[in-house]
């Protein structure tokens, strides 16, 4: 299956600050469809966005940054009557962010509040990932300067519909300028990106979305709450015919791998935020701060 020809969605959000887990909220969300030609440059774009009431005053510094303040917001909706839309737009597609943790934490937590889980997309390919692989002698990943060196457009930075296709188009690039494969399972090495499990028995998708063990001590509970499980089953090994190998196979192996690479370690780089415009995006290079200023974004 050529990924070209998938649903390739590129999304950003903005928010009142730094820190999903400690009351910071979504106040806005954009999500950017793309068509990509055979020659894998971008033919089209759709975009999808909406302002959010995030039922607290938006704090200045977040104001500043981004430009939206409370009177913006004031008639916009709460985050549960666009839930269900956002879901919609990001399941069963190719998934695209820049520091793609800290957008998925930040939706993650507003989807729990409502009993919604992450919608499980084909694929969550991060560019900054991207930037620091095809770029390593670079000395910035911010989403300005992967732009910058790709010759894409960000005009308006951080407003998420501008984001979120200026993050798109970036992915697109490299992908052509660094021969990503055609096949889906290719992307995925290429971007070293978290895609679904192998249909191998071990795993097993609920309904709506979230990974379940289909088998063993934890079967039909989610993934993601047994990372030591998951731990074990890169190490288990079994005795066959006299040798010692290992219990699970290979493509089940390398999902777990990736899996708690991706989602158990934290692949965000962390970094400090003093809420100046040139921090609001990821840099490598920052320098760490105490933990209160420390975020994934």
């Amino acid at each position: 299956m050529d990924w070209r020809s998938l649903r390739i969605v590129a999304f950003d959000t903005e928010t009142t600050g730094l820190n999903p887990f400690d009351g910071d909220r979504v106040i806005e969300f954009a999500g950017v469809a793309m068509d990509v030609d055979e020659g894998g440059r971008v033919a089209g774009v759709t975009e999808h966005h909406f302002l959010v009431n995030p039922e607290m005053p938006i704090p200045a510094k977040a104001t500043e940054i981004t430009g939206i303040h409370d009177d913006m917001v004031a008639d916009a909706p709460t985050f549960d009557k666009v839930a269900h839309e956002v879901r919609r737009l990001l399941g069963d597609s190719i998934c695209v962010a820049h520091n793609f943790a800290f957008d998925r934490a930040f939706l993650s937590m507003e989807l729990n509040r409502l009993g919604l889980s992450w919608p499980d997309p084909l694929a969550e390919v991060d560019t900054v990932d991207l930037s620091i692989r095809y770029f390593s002698d670079a000395r910035g990943h911010k989403l300005e300067q992967v732009a910058n060196r790709l010759d894409v457009t960000l005009d308006g930075a951080h407003r998420a519909t501008n984001d979120a296709e200026a993050c798109g188009r970036c992915f697109v690039e490299m992908s052509r300028r660094f021969d990503c494969p055609p096949a889906l399972g290719g992307l995925l090495d290429w971007a070293d990106a978290l895609g679904r499990p192998p249909d191998t028995g071990h795993f097993v998708r609920s309904e709506d979305g979230p990974v379940l063990f289909a088998a063993g001590p934890h079967e039909g509970e989610l993934v993601e709450h047994h990372p030591v499980h998951l731990h074990w089953m890169l190490m288990a090994k079994e005795r066959h015919e006299g040798a010692w190998r290992s219990r699970f196979p290979e493509s089940v192996r390398r999902w777990v791998e990736r899996y708690l690479r991706v989602r158990g370690s934290g692949r965000a780089r962390q970094n400090a935020k003093t809420f100046g415009p040139t921090d609001w995006v990821i840099d490598s290079q920052a320098l760490p701060l105490p933990e209160r200023l420390v975020a994934r974004r």
